[in-house]
């Protein structure tokens, strides 16, 4: 735990759900790029189709550089070869350049749900030893406390079933 009792201490490296400004703008331009993959995949394309491809990969990567912190930016940079200026590129290298982009989404995604877990974890250990600190020594959040007995976290929340662990919304 940090200082503050928040997130997990000892990470130097940035969360990456904070490092996505524009989560919306990600997921939709994620979501595209996958879709024009599919497409490139089950179809070949004539000299314009690649052509157009290529300059829609090439402002899709833009429009994501505005939607992503510095530290993203400069990695997407890193990774993202241009095409050649002088011909369209191939089917081929449309196809990699496609599927490139939507594994590091891929991975932006899972690292962004990697982090709200570990997020959750935490709150949720901090919560337990906030418990065990109550007057009354509450075990394991079982027990009664000076309220009486303390209910599971996903209990009376919609959508959660009986058994299932809470979502990590305390409040």
């Amino acid at each position: 735990m940090t200082q503050q009792g928040m997130g997990v201490a000892g990470g130097d490296a940035p969360n990456p759900a904070e490092q996505v400004e524009r989560p919306d703008k990600v997921m939709r331009i994620g979501s595209m790029v996958k879709q024009l993959l599919d497409e490139v995949r089950s179809a070949p394309l004539d000299d314009k189709g690649r052509a157009r491809l290529a300059e829609v990969h090439q402002r899709s990567l833009a429009e994501l550089e505005d939607g992503l912190a510095p530290d993203l930016v400069e990695e997407l940079r890193r990774i993202s070869l241009p095409f050649s200026p002088d011909e369209a590129p191939s089917d081929a290298e449309l196809r990699i350049a496609q599927a490139q982009l939507v594994g590091w989404l891929e991975g932006l995604f899972h690292g962004i749900q990697t982090a709200v877990f570990a997020q959750q974890m935490a709150a949720r250990a901090q919560l337990e030893q906030m418990r065990r600190a109550l007057p009354g020594g509450q075990q394991g959040g079982q027990g009664a406390g000076p309220g009486g007995p303390v209910a599971p976290v996903a209990q009376g929340q919609p959508g959660v079933q009986p058994g299932q662990p809470g979502t990590g919304q305390y409040l």
